[in-house]
């Protein structure tokens, strides 16, 4: 049985992990999660990378977003504020559930590895999901107004800004699992997420970049850009801010240290060749997760590109 770590950011990692599981042993998936998204909202800790694993691979996810619980009501948010609380951002109240087990733990004194484990053994799902750190680590965003955090500049501010610096605060170490999850892999991958707020935090961890540039050789990269844009988020954008170009091969430029494969979409067939002069083997393939199948598909041709 072949392991696999897969380093995952939101809704296309979920995605992309919701493929995997079909095609391997769900018991050989790790997925190593972001946690600089998190944050406290009205007193509770709040994982929205984690939980958007969690809700996709436990099948109760809002498919038309991509996130948050399927059938979701919002009563508690509607009494916050007439109350008077900040409500911008916005939390269902099946979601409100996962909140306040995961808060009530924590303060308890459980570390979020093993909180999170109990949450997906609850939900049904075999294959590990491991938070990157156990520590606070928190993505901070510079624009024309100065530093933000990151839930500020997504959710308050609807990735408005130009983003002009990210930083990850304060430094983290990787978790011991996490950890022999690289070491043991077979094959890593890195999923079609932000390169910079959702895969950057997992590599700004202690350690993690230089873990996954000594594995090169088993580590495939499956582009978050197609045809010049992101399919969700501010990937794009981002590239862009950053002096990057908006591209599937400005992706790969990103990860020619780190992976020896790139899965890059069909619609970008014509930058393969551009992408091997990095010293990456390009892979061009259907990557757009529309369905179960489409993400199947997707997960095995990304395993294939690492075996070739």
């Amino acid at each position: 049985m072949r392991r696999i770590a897969v380093l995952c950011g939101g809704v296309g990692a979920a995605r992309l992990l919701a493929g995997l599981v079909q095609v391997v042993d769900p018991a050989s998936v790790a997925a190593i999660v972001n946690v600089a998204d998190d944050d406290e909202f009205h007193g509770l800790h709040v994982s929205p990378d984690i939980d958007t694993v969690l809700y996709t691979l436990g099948g109760v996810v809002e498919e038309s977003q991509g996130w948050g619980r399927r059938d979701e009501t919002f009563h508690a948010q509607a009494e916050l504020a007439r109350f008077g609380e900040e409500t911008w951002f916005r939390v269902g109240d099946r979601d409100l559930a996962a909140h306040i087990h995961r808060t009530r733990l924590l303060r308890a004194g459980m570390s979020l590895t093993d909180v999170v484990d109990g949450m997906r053994r609850a939900l049904g799902i075999r294959a590990r999901i491991l938070p990157a750190t156990d520590a606070a680590q928190r993505t901070m965003v510079r624009t024309a107004e100065g530093w933000i955090a990151f839930q500020e500049y997504f959710v308050r501010r609807r990735t408005a800004d130009a983003v002009r610096e990210i930083r990850f605060e304060p430094e983290a170490a990787p978790t011991a699992a996490v950890r022999a999850a690289i070491a043991e892999a077979d094959v890593i991958v890195i999923a079609p997420s932000n390169p910079f707020v959702s895969i950057g935090p997992i590599l700004a961890l202690a350690g993690m970049r230089d873990a996954i540039r000594s594995a090169r050789a088993k580590v495939v990269a499956v582009s978050p850009i197609v045809g010049g844009a992101a399919i969700k988020g501010p990937a794009g954008a981002m590239l862009a801010a950053l002096g990057h170009e908006v591209s599937a091969l400005g992706v790969a430029r990103v990860y020619a240290d780190l992976a020896a494969t790139f899965v890059l979409d069909e619609q970008d067939r014509a930058l393969v060749r551009d992408v091997e002069t990095l010293g990456v083997r390009a892979v061009a393939t259907a990557t757009i997760m529309r369905d179960d199948a489409s993400r199947a598909a997707l997960a095995q041709a990304a395993l294939d590109a690492a075996s070739r």
